[in-house]
């Protein structure tokens, strides 16, 4: 007997899911991680000829919440996905709020690395405001593009559509990012953010193209666990939409 049934394709989800939750808290943790450890820190590789490559020090883990998103809207739809992108948000907002309380908060007499704490965890809000509306938008055309071209192809070439939608998410992700947080602050000269946006879109598109292996894997084992195969027809694609799927 087969273990794992072919899933069942279908406009309209279950009611529950067995992993849907263990997909949003990675998803999130991954989203909080690499907003505190590498959003703001530029680093470097050298290249042949001894120039070097300007790159966000986020994009080594960032993309993985890409990928985790294309997992979700491929395997539990648009709907569900638009909703752990809204507990994303809400969690980024709530860790830039906390950040800020924790760094205001008086230091104890003596404890003397108060100005180290800021520089890690005293982010502006103006790098506050361009990371969470940069995940807003990049996340939502990720989404929204994976949804529209599995309908279109019908369930097919899953690597088309998962690197498709990166193009797009992370494009808009990096171009509206780094010039809103960065642009007139010193250490960042239009050359070095210009050079920033392009090696992040690129860095994170080949990221996702070299782990599609892994992607398919889990979206199998997904779609095989669950038992469907979800095709976003009936779905309400705005992202302030508060039910599943339209009656």
């Amino acid at each position: 007997m087969d273990k794992h049934p072919t899933p069942t394709r279908i406009s309209q989800a279950p009611a529950n899911f067995r992993y849907y939750d263990i997909v949003m808290a990675a998803f999130v943790a991954i989203l909080l991680l690499s907003n505190i450890i590498g959003a703001s820190k530029p680093s470097y590789i050298t290249l042949p000829g001894g120039n070097s490559w300007i790159f966000g020090a986020g994009v080594l883990f960032f993309p993985i919440s890409y990928i985790i998103g294309d997992v979700l809207t491929e395997v539990y739809g648009y709907a569900r996905a638009r909703r752990v992108i809204w507990t994303g948000f809400g969690a980024l907002a709530f860790m830039a709020f906390m950040a800020w309380v924790v760094v205001k908060l008086p230091p104890a007499e003596g404890w003397p690395h108060q100005a180290a704490y800021e520089a890690v965890f005293g982010n502006s809000w103006r790098i506050v405001l361009a990371s969470m509306t940069a995940f807003w938008a990049g996340e939502f055309a990720n989404s929204y593009v994976l949804a529209k071209m599995k309908v279109w192809t019908r369930g097919r070439f899953l690597w088309m559509r998962t690197i498709g939608s990166t193009i797009v998410g992370q494009g808009l992700d990096s171009l509206i990012f780094y010039p809103l947080a960065f642009y007139g602050i010193a250490g960042w000269p239009v050359e070095t953010l210009a050079q920033v946006v392009i090696s992040q879109w690129f860095i994170k598109t080949a990221w996702e193209a070299l782990l599609t292996p892994v992607t398919y894997v889990v979206v199998r084992r997904l779609k095989q666990a669950e038992g469907v195969d979800l095709f976003d027809e009936q779905t309400d694609f705005s992202p302030f939409a508060t039910s599943h799927l339209r009656d």
